[in-house]
């Protein structure tokens, strides 16, 4: 068994890459799966005590742009590979038909309907939100999320979360997260930005605060190199990128916050079809105008071909918090290199 604790997601992550990169092979086992060979901790919690620290600070590590896609791909109750590759390329080599993904995490937790073959009034979200509401103490604020169909399919897509099990203790939201199986260096992180953001989602819904995040994971593993991929190669460079000053997302608004999650949903259809200028009807917390403004960098700086210089430098005035402009100007160094002229704009005063 192997556990961690810390107050941000690099010391956790950190920790978990120098024991699979181990000398010492009583620390991992070795192991074989359909995906290649790796290196394997089987029984693994990690606890994240400040789940707000859940972005890494590292140069190879941080994934706001992809973090956040893939959340609202989640609350959108979405399995479109279209939607999903967007953000994470190469995501369609696991799906069945190239179109959708079998074990897409959204529709199970927010799609009333069929859930474990008996007819769901509610969806899980909701039944987990009115259980809690109700008896704050419950220990079923439960959302299953592997089905025992999975079990019994061939499918690319199997879904690596089993539950994810909401407590409320002294006023706040924790949240204990199992996974059967679960990526070291792709997936740990976004899991984690995910999970955190949906356990303070529910803390708002349940007017608490937010509480301490469990990761249990019964095979945690890091992939061995190979010609296409590098992953042990990747996870040394985090690990001799050095220590990071932690750092955290800021807190969100009081309140439901549905009515503005919804307007995120929108305005992120709108904008990843190239509508950029795409403004949502109501006026929204500083917090979430910033989620719209990194998803219009992303698709200025990323996405389109060529960077629109100018308008990147613009849309990087208007983010409210600077935690994420030192994320997105990481990423806009690394993509064109300091002697462009966007940099220069940037280091000349334009933004502070």
């Amino acid at each position: 068994m192997f556990y961690k604790s810390s107050d941000n997601i690099d010391d956790l992550m950190r920790a978990v890459f120098a024991r699979l990169l181990s000398n010492n092979t009583n620390d991992f086992d070795v192991r074989s799966s359909r995906k290649g060979d790796s290196r394997e901790i089987f029984g693994v919690l990690l606890e994240l005590t400040n789940p707000r620290a859940r972005i890494s600070r590292s140069q190879s590590r941080a994934r706001i742009y992809s973090s956040l896609g893939e959340l609202i791909w989640y609350i959108s109750s979405n399995n479109s590979i279209e939607f999903i590759e967007y953000y994470i390329p190469g995501y369609s080599q696991f799906s069945d038909d190239g179109k959708t993904a079998n074990g897409a995490y959204g529709p199970r937790i927010f799609s009333k309907g069929i859930d474990n073959a008996e007819i769901s009034s509610r969806t899980q979200w909701q039944r987990v939100i009115d259980t809690l509401s109700q008896r704050n103490g419950s220990r079923n604020g439960i959302i299953q999320i592997f089905a025992n169909r999975d079990a019994e399919i061939d499918s690319n897509d199997i879904p690596c979360t089993c539950t994810l099990h909401f407590a409320i203790r002294n006023d706040k939201v924790h949240l204990h997260t199992h996974m059967r199986s679960n990526d070291a260096f792709l997936g740990l992180p976004h899991d984690i930005f995910s999970f955190t953001m949906l356990q303070e989602i529910a803390a708002r819904q349940l007017n608490c605060e937010i509480g301490s995040y469990q990761h249990s994971v019964a095979s945690l593993h890091l992939y061995s190199d190979t010609d296409k991929r590098k992953f042990k190669t990747l996870a040394q460079a985090y690990l001799d990128e050095g220590l990071h000053d932690p750092i955290q997302m800021p807190r969100m608004p009081d309140g439901n916050p549905w009515p503005s999650l919804n307007e995120v949903i929108k305005a992120e259809a709108e904008i990843r079809k190239g509508n950029r200028t795409y403004g949502p009807t109501v006026e929204l917390n500083p917090y979430w105008t910033d989620f719209l403004t990194l998803l219009r960098i992303y698709y200025v700086t990323i996405k389109r071909h060529g960077i629109e210089q100018e308008e990147a430098a613009a849309l990087i005035e208007k983010i409210i918090d600077p935690t994420y402009k030192l994320f997105v100007l990481d990423r806009i160094e690394r993509k064109l290199g300091p002697a462009r002229r966007l940099l220069k704009i940037l280091t000349a005063g334009k933004i502070q």
